[in-house]
C-alpha cells in the first residue's frame, strides 16, 4: 500500500519490459531529434530539380512541418499531460476505516510510455492540418472558399479525431479538438493567399 503524500511510480511485470521501454524510449527520441537532419537533406536532394518559384512554394512548408510539430507535442507534454495524470489518478481512493475498499493505480511503464508516445504523436500530427490544407490549396485541390463552406463539417470532424487519438476523457479530446479548429481557421486564411489566382485578361 502506497504511504500517504507518496509520489505515484510505475511497475513492470516483466523481465524484459524496462529494457525495452528504454530501447523504444530511445528510438522515439532519436527519430523526434533526427527529423529536423533528415527533412534538410531531403530538401537538398530534391531542390536542385525544382525552378526558383517552385522553390520559394515549397520551402515554407518545409520550415513549417517540424516547427508545428514541436508545437503540437510541447503543448501534449506541458499542458495536456499534467491534466490528464490529475485526472487519471484522481480514481485512487483511500478507505475510510480499516474495512474500507482500497483502489491504487499500478501503471505499468510499457504502457506509460505507450499512452505518452500516443499523444505526442495525436498532438503532432494533427498541428500539421494548416499546412496540408495550405499545400491542397496550393496545388489547387482546395479553395478557401471551399474550407469555409465545409466549416461546420471541420468542427464535427475535430472532436471526432480528438475522440479516436486521444485518450477516452473528455478533457483530453477537448484539448486535442479546440486547437485542431483553431488551425482549421488558419488554414482557411492561408489558404486564401496560397490558392492560384484565376488569369486575368488583358
Amino acid at each position: 500500500m502506497r504511504q500517504q503524500g507518496e509520489q505515484p511510480h510505475l511497475i513492470y511485470t516483466a523481465l524484459s519490459e524496462a529494457f525495452f521501454t528504454y530501447v523504444r524510449v530511445a528510438f522515439f527520441g532519436a527519430a523526434f531529434l533526427s527529423f529536423p537532419i533528415i527533412a534538410i537533406q531531403a530538401w537538398i536532394f530534391i531542390a536542385p530539380g525544382l525552378y526558383r518559384n517552385e522553390k520559394r512554394a515549397f520551402l515554407p512548408f518545409l520550415i513549417a512541418t517540424p516547427v508545428l510539430f514541436l508545437v503540437g507535442a510541447t503543448l501534449a507534454y506541458y499542458f495536456v499531460f499534467p491534466i490528464a495524470w490529475r485526472f487519471f489518478l484522481s480514481f485512487q481512493t483511500a478507505p475510510a476505516g480499516s474495512h474500507g475498499m482500497h483502489i491504487e493505480l499500478q501503471a505499468k511503464v510499457s504502457d506509460y510510455l505507450s499512452l505518452v508516445m500516443k499523444l505526442i504523436l495525436a498532438f503532432g500530427v494533427a498541428f500539421e492540418l494548416p499546412v496540408v490544407l495550405t499545400l491542397l490549396a496550393r496545388v489547387g485541390i482546395l479553395t478557401s472558399a471551399g474550407l469555409k463552406k465545409f466549416r461546420r463539417y471541420a468542427i464535427v470532424g475535430a472532436f471526432v479525431v480528438a475522440a479516436i487519438l486521444a485518450p477516452p476523457d473528455m478533457i483530453t479530446q477537448v484539448a486535442l479538438a479546440v486547437p485542431l479548429i483553431f488551425l482549421y481557421e488558419i488554414s482557411i486564411v492561408t489558404a486564401r493567399f496560397a490558392e492560384p489566382r484565376p488569369a486575368t485578361l488583358d
